[in-house]
């Protein structure tokens, strides 16, 4: 399984030969400038919820790679009226089997409107079922109590959380995430970008070794194998 980060929440995670794209945000993003969504090659696009910094790139991506986008239904109907055909809506609690295994919504704790300012769904976390390992994607979320279901629905291989505090969880709540989904390697998402979800990178790493867990903090464009 590879993953690629791309900046802010924005990654891409291959695994059985598919590659899914998650909250495309890259070309208005100032720290991924040398990015090139045009090279961005993916199968689905997995949309977390309908703000600007996780869909930007989306329809440019979507239109160019045929990609099927898996998002909520109001964000479904949102793109249809711009020209994509392909989707897989859902919403929390739903799931889809696919080429790839398996992708089921869950709750996440924030708010959603699309960059028009019409309403965008309830915001959805993802959990991912695959042969070569489960993962979990929070979205956008704070702490919750949710969180605990999830490992009824996957033995997680990692999860990707956000870690800016602010607009999302910070460094504790994450770590206190990583419990609740019993899982003690994390990717963290949603930092540095703006200036008030900047964190001091060794400290979180520290934090997170202290709780005996591993944070990785990937730079833009990195590609890992997991």
């Amino acid at each position: 399984m590879k993953f690629t980060y791309y900046g802010h929440s924005c990654f891409l995670v291959e695994t059985n030969g598919k590659k899914i794209l998650f909250d495309p945000f890259i070309t208005a993003n100032e720290l991924a400038k040398h990015i090139d969504i045009n090279q961005i090659e993916c199968d689905y696009i997995a949309i977390s919820h309908g703000h600007f910094d996780h869909i930007a790139d989306a329809l440019a991506i979507a239109k160019r790679t045929n990609a099927t986008v898996i998002c909520a239904y109001e964000i479904y109907e949102w793109f249809q009226k711009q020209g994509l055909t392909n989707f897989r809506p859902m919403n929390t609690g739903g799931k889809w089997s696919t080429d790839f295994g398996t992708i089921k919504a869950v709750a996440a704790v924030h708010s959603s409107c699309l960059p028009d300012g019409t309403y965008g769904a309830s915001p959805m976390g993802f959990v991912l079922n695959t042969n070569e390992g489960d993962f979990y994607y929070s979205g956008d979320t704070a702490l919750t109590m949710d969180m605990q279901l999830i490992p009824r629905w996957a033995k997680l291989k990692f999860a990707v959380l956000p870690i800016g505090d602010k607009f999302t969880m910070d460094i504790e709540d994450a770590i206190a995430t990583s419990d609740f989904v019993q899982c003690d390697k994390v990717i963290g998402v949603h930092y540095d970008t703006f200036e008030p979800i900047r964190i001091n990178h060794e400290v979180a790493k520290e934090k997170f070794a202290n709780a005996g867990k591993e944070l990785i903090l990937l730079t833009i464009g990195q590609t890992i194998e997991l």
